[in-house]
């Protein structure tokens, strides 16, 4: 396996993420858009603050090898 950077990491969560609340809320209940507008509140958030919850679960799973792009800039 290839490995990734946290980012890469990040982005291929939000983005199932986003897909599998479309999917929801397309055959279940169109309430499971919510969760993408959640995954996209916190993405934006994430860019102004340099807190990504993601970044923090994927560090405890022991997967990605830096941080968000924001703070491994902070970090130099």
């Amino acid at each position: 396996m290839i490995p990734m950077k946290t980012e890469s990491y990040i982005r291929l969560v939000a983005g199932t993420m986003v897909l599998i609340s479309v999917a929801l809320g397309r055959w279940v209940s169109p309430w499971w858009l919510l969760l993408a507008v959640f995954v996209a509140c916190n993405l934006i958030q994430s860019v102004f603050t340099g807190f990504c919850p993601a970044e923090t679960i994927l560090a405890k799973l022991g997967l990605g090898n830096g941080a968000c792009s924001l703070n491994s800039e902070r970090k130099s």
